[in-house]
């Protein structure tokens, strides 16, 4: 459930209406150096000036010296559903391979490009979906993950199928494949196994993979080892506990290490938690946690390859991070942390600050590129050797802030907890200003400075809003005990989190406590609903994707493996536990204005659950509404969509604070 958080950010700070003539925000993804750090290729993105249309995405090549770029027209420009993405070199850095969706055709395409932006050529026409593509390491092949005829888009995210005709008799396999320069596709792991990252291993790849849904068993995922010639999967770690999930593998450059990130997240593709290391080659033992204690939250992994040394990002706080672990030899049997630590396990902090980093990319001649904003400073790519970069893009130069941010911190049930307050950039404190609270998905997610564009935050902020974005118990950047604190509490100690966090923001700026909003998406949605049973605090509530059953939803949602390391049992095993954290439980309290929207096909939190918190509130006399988006699934894709989400929720909490 906490990739709604990266919609629901995405869609706050990034779409929304404005003057025909503003400028927009360019911004930068997938980042890859190329193998002798020459060159860097990036997917940029452009904001259509109709907020209600999408935007576009390029393919661009550039010297990491800054001097000279290019952006590679794709056969199907300019149509904006004509989408680059997930961009990878070749090992002697003179070829680009990318996946390339085609509005004109069915199929999927990988493409590959020469560096000079010459010779662009489609390896393989695919009927299905595509993902991750990456180079062998000889170079004479393209590895892919590959779902043949899905029939949906990879993702619990994404919009489900229709529900009718036989429930739960078929199931999209995503496969690791193999595809030859000259376009021959041959798969690889075994047919009944959902493969979700994968890394390449001697002889073969390391990957995450569960049997069965791919949507809803990402949580039981195991650690399998794929040989590349007999296509069998031998197993080598199942999770010691249901408060474990598995991210990132990622195998050392010798082939004789696994590194991963491990522990509690709420959705594939919002990681974090402690990074763990185990032998691959030797007959398999229980990884180590080499971060053990460490109070900060890895979010992605890389090894340097021309040494033993594991570089990872994580936040700490409210500060980002770039480490590094040096490991001991690679012959050492050392088993557990304190022997690591004893064998020589080395922890180094590249760089930290309170801006956040995204992409981080380096290769072998210790040139890195990443992309860094905050909340008042738009991204830009930045290269050098870690810690030490440039800016060599400026598209972004010269837009305004529009806000002020300040980190706030307190202290509550023992923990400090941490959020972020934005302030509009005219305030007089001689008055008192409206605030709304924004609560982020997941739980197991966080909010992390991130440029204020067009949207609903800078609207919010036009309008005269302070802006809360708290970090309650559950989410990321203070360690696994800190985000494994709300097991089975949820809306008690994460709820009080976020109440004890507003009185620390009106204790350092002039907020009006009788004109407080709430609102959030997914699990935000959940403590929108949430909060306006326990408190009359707030005077308006927006809920997008909320929970308001937590037993009926166990039935409804297609991701129920999700709530087993939250809830330590499922609803027909423990409904105490559910009903205890309920909305419904109390809803006969709730006074708070509040409104609901929610995709129409969400798998991961379906629309049942805003229906029954509309219907309730309607029955109870309690202003309400509430929207069903046609044919959209946890994540709203349809520009117009999301613009009509903005307009409403500006419109709500101006009617109820202003």
């Amino acid at each position: 459930m906490t990739r709604f958080v990266a919609f629901f950010l995405a869609f706050i700070l990034c779409t929304a209406g404005a003057d025909a003539a503003e400028r927009l925000v360019h911004s930068y993804g997938a980042l890859k150096v190329s193998p002798d750090g020459v060159h860097l290729v990036a997917i940029d993105g452009d904001e259509d000036q109709d907020p209600t249309k999408p935007g576009h995405a390029h393919l661009v090549i550039r010297a990491m010296s800054g001097h000279g770029s290019r952006t590679i027209a794709m056969p199907c420009d300019p149509d904006p559903q004509c989408i680059p993405s997930s961009p990878t070199w070749s090992p002697d850095a003179g070829t680009i391979a990318f996946l390339l969706r085609d509005p004109r055709v069915k199929t999927r395409g990988l493409y590959v490009v020469d560096v000079d932006g010459s010779n662009l050529r489609q390896v393989l026409a695919f009927t299905g979906t595509l993902g991750a593509p990456r180079f062998s390491k000889d170079g004479h092949s393209i590895v892919v993950l590959a779902t043949a005829n899905a029939h949906k888009e990879i993702g619990a995210t994404q919009a489900g199928d229709p529900l009718n005709g036989e429930i739960g008799t078929r199931s999209d396999v995503q496969r690791i494949a193999v595809v030859s320069l000259d376009g021959k596709l041959s798969m690889i792991s075994p047919p009944d196994l959902f493969v979700y990252e994968y890394d390449e291993a001697p002889g073969g790849f390391v990957g995450t993979g569960a049997r069965g849904n791919g949507d809803n068993n990402w949580w039981i995922a195991r650690l399998y080892y794929f040989d590349a010639k007999t296509g069998g999967a031998r197993e080598l770690y199942k999770a010691a506990t249901a408060q474990q999930q598995i991210a990132d593998p990622r195998v050392s450059p010798d082939g004789k290490l696994v590194a991963f990130i491990g522990g509690i997240m709420s959705d594939f593709g919002s990681t974090g938690g402690d990074v763990y290391a185990m032998r691959l080659d030797r007959p398999a033992g229980a990884p180590v946690d080499v971060t053990l204690y460490l109070p900060s939250s890895a979010t992605s992994l890389q090894w340097n390859c021309s040494k033993d040394t594991l570089l990872f990002s994580d936040v700490h706080g409210d500060r980002s991070e770039i480490d590094s672990l040096s490991f001991p030899a690679l012959d050492t049997k050392a088993s557990s942390f304190p022997a690591l630590l004893a064998a020589g396990l080395k922890f180094s902090i590249l760089w930290s600050g309170s801006v956040s980093t995204s992409g981080l990319a380096t290769s072998c001649t210790n040139a890195s590129a990443v992309v860094t904003e905050s909340f008042d400073r738009p991204p830009e790519i930045a290269v050098g050797t870690i810690g030490a970069w440039k800016d060599i893009t400026k598209e972004n130069a010269g837009l305004p802030a529009e806000t002020h941010a300040t980190s706030v911190t307190w202290k509550d049930d023992g923990f400090t907890v941490q959020g972020w307050l934005l302030a509009p950039l005219s305030v007089d404190p001689a008055k008192k200003y409206a605030m709304i609270t924004s609560v982020h998905g997941g739980p197991s997610a966080v909010v992390r400075p991130r440029f204020v564009g067009r949207g609903t935050t800078r609207e919010f902020l036009r309008r005269g809003y302070f802006v809360f974005y708290p970090n309650p118990r559950g989410s990321f950047g203070q360690g696994e005990a800190f985000t494994l604190a709300n097991v089975k509490d949820f809306g008690y100690g994460d709820f009080r989190d976020i109440m004890s966090g507003i009185d620390a923001a009106e204790k350092v700026a002039p907020i009006d406590d009788a004109r407080l909003g709430i609102t959030g998406g997914s699990y935000g949605g959940y403590m929108t609903m949430w909060a306006v049973t326990q408190t009359n605090r707030f005077k308006a509530g927006v809920s997008g994707a909320g929970l308001f059953n937590w037993q009926s939803y166990y039935g409804q949602n297609g991701i129920d493996e999700w709530m087993i390391p939250f809830f330590g049992a499922s609803v027909y095993d423990d409904p105490a536990v559910y009903a205890k954290s309920s909305p419904s439980t109390f809803v006969k309290n709730v006074k708070t204005p509040t409104f609901a929207y929610v995709g129409e096909r969400d798998v991961e939190v379906p629309a049942a659950q805003s229906l029954e918190f509309w219907h309730a509130l309607a029955t109870l006399g309690v202003p309400t509404s509430l929207v069903i988006y046609e044919g959209e699934g946890h994540r709203v894709r349809r520009p117009d969509h999301a613009r009509d989400i903005e307009k409403r929720t500006l419109d709500w909490f101006d009617r109820y604070l202003k």
